[in-house]
């Protein structure tokens, strides 16, 4: 049975962008542009029918979506859209797929409303090909819609090749990039497709000529003048794209009930969850699937990517917060360091220039300032004082330290691990354990003081 697909155009090397990189791997607030364009069709094509035509840094693509990779197609040689449709042309046939989603995998901000909008006309009206216009006061290098007196559409003429003597006054209405097509319309079609023009290309472009001498019908549905509809091909596109994106999802967090200082200079990436009645500060980078619960407070000048912040917490300015938990009435900073698998439970604190890593601090627990903490277990109550370091590493692998309930750690102390410190023990400033320490005991490990004549 025919169903619906997409088809991603993603081959391009993207030269005006000056990088090796493909093009489409540039981000927009951490998340590369085709990230952008899948979730745009989430809920429009099942991603069992989403296929992507990759070609520059194919490899380098395969490593960003390996999940996606089954759906890749390989054009070897970039000869330009219309033979990107033809290399993934098989595929999408053997496959089943009788309409067919055509997108650019440079339109990162493209709304999943106007792709759900093209294919509700396209299965309204049935015809041949559709296409999404965009009407700009200055069109400058877009492709061109041409339509005849009677307003339907004759054709789509490339910059490069718009002929005023032949194609009429040049008019602001151009091409998307943005296709719904009939796959047993347009197929026959696909093998007359030339690359007779000022690039030497074969273009998508030229299927609605060739559709229109067929007598075939065809849909140039207007899309307005939404900037969201067009590709991004340089930095200075990419940067507007990305402060239009940034404005939008701030806008709506505050509409959401969460309160946002300075929201000019705050920056929430696409998959981070703000609940109603959490507040942050500008400037901050919120990226990542981070989670910030209702009631928590972020600070001014914070990095946070892929952290969950709990109910009530507290994060000071300057906080660095990758991969980590920060439990409920938390206090992180300022200048905290929290690495991947640090974790914070109920009302613990973190103060500042403070580093965990892949260490759990339990309830109640303080580190107050000018500590590491690495594979370290920290039972609830405990306090650390300033200084201190598990030395995890002994040149070949980590070790654990485990520091028990209510224990009290001196200031500037090194714990050798693998070593456990015991509940309630205290531990005196300035040592160094290299043993366990026992419960409610108090370890000591350092020289004798002695006193010499200074020499003059």
């Amino acid at each position: 049975m025919a169903h619906t697909g997409a088809l991603i155009l993603a081959a391009g090397k993207g030269t005006r962008m000056r990088s090796e990189r493909p093009k489409v791997l540039h981000t927009l607030l951490g998340e590369p542009m085709l990230w952008h364009v899948y979730r745009a069709l989430e809920g429009l094509v099942p991603d069992s029918a989403v296929w992507t035509v990759v070609g520059h840094g194919a490899q380098q693509m395969r490593a960003a979506f390996p999940g996606r990779t089954p759906g890749f197609v390989v054009q070897e040689r970039q000869l330009g859209t219309g033979h990107a449709l033809q290399t993934a042309w098989p595929a999408l046939d053997s496959a089943g797929v009788g309409t067919l989603l055509v997108v650019n995998g440079d339109t990162p901000l493209v709304p999943r409303a106007a792709l759900a909008a093209l294919l509700d006309e396209f299965q309204a009206r049935r015809p041949a090909l559709a296409f999404l216009t965009v009407d700009l006061p200055d069109p400058s290098a877009f492709g061109r819609v041409v339509r005849d007196a009677h307003g339907a559409v004759a054709a789509i003429v490339e910059a490069k090749d718009y002929d005023p003597a032949v194609h009429g006054p040049l008019g602001g209405e151009i091409n998307s990039g943005i296709y719904a097509l009939d796959m047993a319309a347009v197929g026959p079609l696909l093998p007359r497709l030339g690359n007779a023009n000022a690039s030497g290309e074969f273009y998508i472009t030229d299927l609605v000529a060739l559709a229109v001498q067929a007598g075939l019908p065809v849909l140039g549905a207007r899309g307005g003048a939404d900037p969201q509809l067009l590709g991004v091909n340089s930095p200075a596109e990419l940067a507007r794209a990305e402060e239009l994106l940034r404005a939008s999802i701030v806008d709506g967090l505050l509409d959401a009930g969460v309160m946002v200082h300075q929201p000019g200079t705050a920056v929430v990436g696409p998959r981070a969850v703000l609940e109603p009645g959490c507040e942050i500060s500008g400037p901050c980078e919120i990226h990542g699937a981070t989670r910030i619960a209702a009631g928590a407070s972020v600070g001014s000048h914070c990095w946070i990517r892929d952290a969950e912040i709990g109910p009530g917490a507290l994060v000071r300015p300057f906080c660095h917060i990758e991969g980590a938990s920060v439990g409920p009435d938390c206090q992180i900073g300022p200048f905290a360091r929290l690495r991947p698998q640090a974790v914070t439970e109920q009302g613990a604190r973190v103060g500042n220039f403070v580093e965990m890593k892949k260490a759990r601090l339990g309830p109640g627990a303080k580190a107050s300032h000018l500590t590491y903490l690495g594979d370290a277990q920290v039972g609830a109550g405990a306090n650390i004082g300033a200084g201190t370091i598990t030395c995890n590493y002994d040149g070949r692998s980590k070790h654990e330290t485990v520091i028990g309930e209510g224990a009290f750690i001196g200031s500037n102390t090194a714990l050798v691990a693998p070593v456990r410190i015991g509940d309630r023990a205290l531990v005196g400033a300035g040592s160094v354990i290299t043993r366990d320490v026992g419960d409610d005991m108090l370890a000591l490990e350092r020289s004798r003081q002695r006193e010499l004549p200074r020499r003059k």
